[in-house]
């Protein structure tokens, strides 16, 4: 395999503090740092020229980050401090996690900004677009400006600005919801490496510090594995995967399953056994342990021929709206789209999502719910991976790094995000998610929904389905080389989804 000199630039990197290793990712070589709760005692050095760390916000991503910075760096002079609106109503749940003004670890958000040397700007998408001129005014020339997400690089190239000059500009992304992050790192206290993986950024580096302070906030929050992409990468693969497999999509198989199991005489509770318990029990946690060629071959020869048949339908639509998905998040219409809707959301708030039968039924379910006897129906497999692959496909077709595909795709999906709605259904996941990613898994569930039932249920009707080139793509696939590698980087411990 001949890697380009683009794709070697793109997943190099040098650090002065912290160890790196190369990994073969299904066709790639990329490079990696391996976290762990024993290079703790390096972050003072990596973090050289930092004082104080500002996290800005109290949603998703804050309130997990900043209790895990501040015990990883408990015994060094690094303080972190939470910034939040005066009044807001965070403010309380801050207190109650211990940032409290008394012992100067929360104040006002823009003061917070201008005091910090690291800001971590982990407020809403929106408010993000809204904030950042100001943001930039107060920040200190040479202070380093921290992402959780690319969004805010596409919302100000649709302005037409820039990041200030003076400013240390870098990402580090977790590849879960914050809830996620806390869980595993708290777990992590027992079992090391215990943890979200992450991927990094370096936009700018004014003074050559970048990479290693970028590196060191993955290793404080927790990430096992820690992966370089770059914030308009990570920005198009992360808007896009929550509306695609990590939250839409699902949701969309799952409604559909639902329907179509009750259209050929199950019960409720039954279609739901076979639909949204399926993915989110056995075929998530297949996936998970032995990769998504292990849950085809965990199945009968029967059962086989049944996968096959729903993976060659289903394939096709799935790769369709992610392609519509992937355009509209590249063009900057899904940004355009969230920052609308801000706007929208001032008088009509986002609606429930699990208010229908369908999760209704979900709730008498989970309620005598038995691990053992979920079944792995290979029909559900079947159209659940078809729309896994065709993202994997598309991204890989959009340049993405396999470290980034893979844990967009698949990691993220079964590790962090099913085991969430495995314990209290679809709301529980998606609205633990941050704003984006609610109001893109709302807008695309029904596409994906609406193109498997018109075109794949009339191929199944016709006892068809069975596509042998498809077949022969997935039995040769690259990404199951590279879901080997990433086995060997999950979670040392599976998440533990409590209260």
């Amino acid at each position: 395999m001949v890697i380009s000199k683009e794709e070697k630039m793109r997943n190099s990197f040098e650090s002065k503090v912290f160890k790196t290793e190369t990994v073969w990712f299904g066709p790639h070589e990329e490079m990696v740092v391996r976290g762990g709760r024993n290079l703790f005692p390096l972050l003072p050095k990596a973090f050289d020229g930092i004082r104080q760390i500002g996290v800005l916000g109290w949603g998703s991503q804050g309130p997990a980050q900043a209790q895990n910075l501040r015990e990883s760096l408990e015994g060094t002079n690094i303080k972190v401090k939470v910034g939040l609106r005066s009044g807001s109503a965070s403010w309380k749940a801050a207190e109650a996690a211990g940032f409290t003004e008394a012992n100067g670890t929360l104040g006002e958000m823009m003061a917070v900004a201008g005091d910090s040397d690291l800001v971590l700007l982990l407020i809403a998408d929106a408010a993000q677009a809204e904030l950042y001129p100001e943001l930039f005014k107060v920040m200190k020339k040479g202070a380093t400006l921290g992402l959780s997400h690319g969004f805010l690089l596409g919302a100000m190239k649709i302005n037409g600005d820039r990041f200030p000059a003076h400013l240390n500009v870098i990402g580090v992304c977790p590849k879960g919801m914050g809830p996620s992050v806390r869980r595993l790192y708290v777990q992590g206290k027992s079992v090391n490496g215990a943890g979200i993986n992450a991927s990094f950024a370096v936009e700018q580096d004014v003074d050559g510090k970048a990479t290693d302070y970028a590196l060191a906030w993955a290793v404080a929050i927790g990430a096992p594995f820690i992966f370089k992409t770059t914030l308009e990468y990570e920005y198009k693969s992360d808007i896009f995967g929550e509306r695609g497999i990590l939250l839409g999509a699902v949701h969309g198989i799952v409604e559909f399953l639902y329907r179509y199991y009750q259209a050929q005489g199950m019960s409720p509770e039954e279609a739901f056994r076979h639909s949204a318990e399926s993915v989110t029990g056995p075929i998530s946690k297949t996936i998970s342990h032995k990769g998504i060629m292990g849950v085809y071959e965990s199945l009968s020869e029967a059962d086989k021929k049944v996968f096959r048949k729903a993976y060659g339908a289903a394939y096709a639509p799935a790769f369709e709206t992610h392609y519509e998905n992937y355009q509209e998040v590249a063009s900057g219409n899904e940004i355009k789209s969230v920052l609308l809707a801000a706007e929208r959301m001032k008088r009509i708030p986002m609606g429930k999502i699990d208010e229908s039968s369908m999760w209704k039924v979900g709730e008498r379910v989970r309620a005598v719910r038995k691990e053992t006897e979920i079944p792995l129906d290979p029909f559900t497999a079947g159209v659940y991976i078809a729309c896994m692959m065709a993202q994997i496909d598309l991204l890989a077709e959009k340049g993405h790094a396999y470290s980034e595909i893979v844990n967009e795709s698949v990691i993220e999906a079964v590790d962090s995000l099913n085991p969430f709605m495995h314990y209290k259904g679809v709301s529980f996941m998606v609205d633990n998610c941050s704003t984006t990613a609610r109001l893109g898994s709302r807008k695309w569930a029904p596409r994906y929904d609406y193109l498997l039932m018109q075109q794949a249920e009339p191929i199944w009707s016709r006892g068809a389905g069975e596509d042998s080139a498809l077949w022969e793509k997935f039995m040769h696939h690259p990404v199951h080389a590279a879901l080997a590698t990433a086995a060997s980087m999950r979670p040392s411990v599976d998440i533990a989804v409590v209260g």
